[in-house]
């Protein structure tokens, strides 16, 4: 008897459980996202504005678009930054990561400028990190965290973390500390 109601039981677990999965499958996937805030919505609450798109400096453009995939060029920090030079040697690993951050809000204006608004973003996808490192610097990973982090701040956990690679370079343009590049995903 005791064999049967504790059988009765877990059917009973187990048929629960294959609704609430039938249901959040069944669920459209906007109805997840609108229960957390919007990425331009998070940029206000985080109170960020977004800096001027500079031109490029070479022959390239900022960004190009393949299917749903928006592919972004290195980007550098501002030609006013404060920040130049080898991080392990002139820099410190905070001011690098500083750097990443205002690499990141460039990037988040390219963005902007090339879909109309940054809730056209559905996933960060990919970043490469370069960082002008000083002989035996290895802590690029902490550096380039300055920009995924704030992609993170921005899009949320399930949008803004991705693959990534961190590298240590011998130098960059105009002495920068930082490069990175960037491919996200663009919602239809």
């Amino acid at each position: 008897m005791t064999h049967m109601l504790c059988r009765a039981r877990l059917i009973s677990w187990l048929g629960a459980c294959v609704l609430g999965l039938g249901a959040w499958i069944a669920a459209p996937s906007g109805a997840v996202a609108q229960n957390s805030p919007s990425a331009e919505a998070r940029l206000k609450e985080l109170n960020i504005t977004l800096p001027a798109v500079p031109t490029p400096v070479a022959n390239y453009v900022d960004a190009v678009r393949v299917g749903n995939l928006l592919f972004l060029a290195g980007n550098t920090p501002a030609a006013d930054w404060n920040y130049k030079g080898k991080v392990g040697k002139d820099l410190t690993v905070q001011e690098g990561y500083d750097t990443a951050r205002q690499v990141g809000l460039i990037m988040l204006a390219k963005v902007r400028v090339a879909l109309g608004s940054l809730d056209r973003v559905k996933r960060v996808v990919k970043v490469f990190g370069m960082v002008n490192s000083a002989d035996g610097f290895g802590e690029q990973p902490k550096v380039v965290n300055g920009f995924s982090d704030l992609m993170v701040e921005v899009f949320g956990e399930a949008a803004g973390k991705h693959a990534r690679s961190a590298v240590g370079m011998a130098g960059l343009p105009f002495n920068n500390a930082v490069e990175v590049e960037m491919i996200v995903e663009v919602a239809e």
